[in-house]
Order: structure tokens, then sequence, then C-alpha cells
């Protein structure tokens, strides 16, 4: 069954082409997938006997677990994809996934963070000296000074800062390139990280990230949501966190200042502005 599950992947990234964080999503929600069912039918040995019953039990579990909608609908997407390939590949002569209905997604509009809540998360990293704070102060301000997504934050190389004329070059969706400026602040954080911050966390000369983990290499998505996690807690903020948290923050705080809707969209890299439109029915009171 794992080699089924192996091949499948490989398609998705050789046939299909897609990212290696889409391929990874799709092994994390399949590799849940067999271990329920391994757990629940330990006797089972080949697709052929999956049944839709079997995942109709899965999907009922997931329920069960309060899963977000949006949750539920990629696992079930990424069972049902993986059924309909070994449907083609004549691997299984019934798809038992078919008839399994996806979940309705619910429509959430994002929750950006008050001002007051951003202050104090943007302060969290200050409260102790080191390169390691001064590089989370300066991360953490670029994600609010310029709505960068997280995977176009930890992709930044040192090419890409131009401190003089105080813009990032941003390589987001699709290779499209956006320049974001970023205020007086923000760059003196910068300057601080450069010069009394990366140095000491470098471990390689050659290494051009921007932005490194304690191994001198360049911080990953994962590194960096820890960090974001680990100062909302200490910050004690009155919302959850999430790695998108300050990109919905400086898009509402954007438009709540008077910012134009077309400059958002912009900067923020949405192909549709009814993307962008969402941050304007947020609640006034920030």
């Amino acid at each position: 069954m794992e080699e089924q599950l192996l091949t499948f992947l490989n398609a998705l990234q050789t046939e299909k082409q897609y990212s290696s964080n889409t391929v990874a999503a799709y092994k994390n929600d399949l590799t849940q997938f067999i271990s329920f069912m391994l757990t629940e039918y330990p006797d089972l040995s080949r697709w052929q006997e999956v049944t839709t019953d079997m995942i109709s039990l899965y999907v009922a579990h997931m329920d069960e677990q309060d899963y977000a909608s949006s949750s539920v609908a990629r696992k079930v997407a990424a069972v049902k994809s993986f059924f309909g390939y070994l449907f083609k590949q004549g691997i299984i002569t019934d798809d038992p996934a078919e008839k399994i209905e996806s979940p309705k997604v619910e429509k959430r509009l994002p929750k950006p963070l008050s001002f007051h809540d951003v202050e104090m998360l943007l302060q969290a990293p200050t409260r102790e000296e080191g390169a390691k704070n001064l590089r989370d102060a300066a991360l953490l301000k670029i994600l609010y000074a310029t709505g960068m997504r997280v995977t176009e934050v930890v992709s930044l190389r040192l090419e890409d800062v131009d401190l003089a004329q105080q813009k990032l070059r941003c390589r987001g969706k699709d290779g499209e390139v956006r320049e974001l400026p970023f205020d007086t602040e923000t760059q003196e954080m910068l300057v601080q990280y450069l010069e009394a911050g990366r140095p000491y966390l470098l471990k390689d000369a050659e290494e051009k990230a921007l932005f490194l983990n304690h191994r001198g290499q360049q911080l990953t998505r994962q590194g960096l949501w820890l960090i974001i996690k680990a100062y909302a807690k200490e910050a004690e903020l009155s919302l959850p966190v999430t790695p998108h948290t300050l990109r919905h923050s400086f898009a509402a705080h954007r438009l709540a200042r008077g910012g134009n809707l077309q400059e958002v969209q912009r900067l923020l890299g949405h192909a549709n502005i009814s993307t962008t439109q969402v941050y304007t029915h947020l609640e006034a009171e920030l």
C-alpha cells in the first residue's frame, strides 16, 4: 500500500508539476488517512479492500476531532484524488471515494490583530538582547510593515534588501516580483540585525539568505511559525495567531487608516481585487 502512495506523490510532482509544499500536504493528509485505516482495520492489506463506508467513517472521525471545515475538505480532496488515481491506473476496479461528498467550507473573514496587540507582539523580541532577538524583531516588523506571505519572507535574500531606498524585492506566486516599501523604523531594525545579529548566526560566508536559523541556514516556514507562536504566547494576545495573522493585520490596518484598495491589492500580490475587498468588511474597531 505504501508503494502506491509513493507512486501517486511522485506523479503529482513530475506529471502535474505540483509544488513541493503541495505534495508534502498531500503526503501528510494521506499518511493520516492510512494510519486511521490501519488502526480501525488492522487486517487491511490492499487498496481494493477499502470501501465507501470505511472512508465515510474516516470523514466522521475528522468531524469529531473539531477540524475546521476547510481542513476536512482538503483531507477529503486528497483521499478522493488518491483513489481516483488508483482507479485510472487499474489498481482498483471501483472507486470507493467517488460518492464521498466534501464538506462545505465556511467562508470566514480573516481575523486581524488590534493595533495594541500588534504593538505587543512586535515588542516581545526586544525584551531581551542577542542575535536571535534582533533577527526576530526585524522579522516580525517586516511581516507587519509589508504584508508579505511567510514563504516570501523566508525566501528573502541579501540582494533583495535596498536599505537606502527602503524597499524589499519580493518574489511572489507564479514568479511575480513586487517592490515593497518599508518605513524608517523597519529600516533601523534591519540595519541592527544585519550589523549585530546576522553575522553571529552566519556559519557559511556564501549563505545569502536574509534570515538565518541557529544553524546558519535559511529560516524555514516551520521555523518562522514557531517563532511567531512563541512570541504570541509571551505577549498574551487576545486572538489566536497564525502565520498569516500579521499579513491580515497589515491589510486591515492599512485600509482602516485610509489606504487605497488598489494599492493594498498590489502590495499583497492579490491577482483579484475581490480578495483584497474582504478586508474592507472587517469591523472598524481595531
